[in-house]
């Protein structure tokens, strides 16, 4: 049986009941799934075709948006061209993913002059490829989508934290979140010794939207008996997981757990194309994390210091480059 709850967000039992299964699970392993997520669907159907559509593509047109160097935040990386393990400081071979992935300037202000340096990074410009406007419009629509249902979740992660439920919302109405589209090719050559598909990591912000296919070589969650659990793939679902931040935010109340994206098993591993697309919801890049008073008991100290958002996102995808 997986540890992994379902949660349908449209349960009739009210948003108490909903809230409560949600910090359950998030002090448990901080991943379920949500169901009842009143996403559109035919916006997420597109935007998946057109990432598929995109990872189809000749790589010489697939590299027309790659990033223009190593460690920048958007556009499109190869196979290999990341390690997410060395976020956590751990060397180990390139991951056997290739991505492509842009962020928040898509959708902002053409007056707003950044503040600094970790604003500038984080809002830098989207690399897209040449070959019409059909795939920026069906992935930024997707973008949308998923903020729209981050905005939800926030609202139950106050709920469930004993916060006015609209506690978040100052946080997160100009987020710095991205988008990333993830396609893990057919293992073709023998992996290194410690080499996966997307390395040990956790994720960095508030919470992770992802749709993901089922095939072989698919992602896993460490639990809290540190084995290695299967995350389901559930169609009409999504998968939800906390991020660093939310962990900061919540004194390590709720956890921000370490993932993977396996190798499939040897006999299948050359008809084993695995497709997913994650939303990285990131808090207002200028907020100021510091810990909720309702996650502290009485004479408990906070365990970390206030760190900005937009500093520690761009300290964390620097991190990830293929040096």
């Amino acid at each position: 049986m997986s540890i992994i709850p379902i949660i349908d967000l449209s349960d009739r039992s009210g948003d108490a009941a909903i809230g409560e299964a949600i910090g359950r699970t998030c002090r448990e392993t901080g991943f379920f799934l949500v169901t009842g997520h009143g996403a559109d669907p035919a916006i997420v159907d597109n935007g998946w075709r057109a990432a598929r559509a995109y990872f189809d593509r000749p790589v010489d047109e697939k590299m027309t948006a790659s990033m223009p160097y190593p460690g920048y935040p958007y556009g499109y990386s190869p196979v290999k061209g990341e390690t997410l393990a060395a976020s956590l400081g751990d060397v180990k071979p390139a991951d056997l993913k290739e991505t492509f992935s842009f962020g928040p300037s898509a959708f902002q202000r053409l007056d707003h002059k950044p503040a600094d340096d970790a604003e500038a990074f984080v809002f830098s410009a989207n690399p897209w490829p040449i070959g019409g406007d059909e795939f920026r419009q069906a992935v930024t629509a997707y973008y949308r989508e998923m903020s729209a249902l981050a905005g939800r979740i926030m609202r139950f992660f106050a709920i469930a934290l004993e916060l006015p439920e609209d506690y978040f919302a100052r946080f997160i109405d100009r987020e710095a979140s991205a988008l990333r589209l993830l396609n893990y090719p057919d293992v073709t050559e023998t992996p290194l010794p410690g080499q996966l598909r997307a390395g040990e990591h956790s994720d960095y912000g508030s919470l992770t939207i992802l749709m993901q296919e089922d095939a072989p070589g698919g992602l896993e969650v460490k639990g809290l008996d540190g084995a290695w659990h299967r995350v389901p793939a559930i169609a009409g679902s999504f998968v939800i997981n906390i991020g660093d931040l939310m962990q900061r935010w919540t004194n390590d109340l709720w956890k921000s757990t370490l993932h993977r994206v396996t190798i499939p098993p040897h006999d299948l591993a050359k008809s084993a194309r695995r497709q997913s697309i994650a939303f990285f919801h990131q808090p207002n890049w200028d907020a100021e994390i510091s810990c909720i008073e309702t996650c502290l008991s009485s004479g408990e100290r906070a365990k970390y210091p206030s760190v900005g958002s937009g500093e520690y996102l761009a300290s964390k995808f620097r991190s990830t480059v293929v040096k």
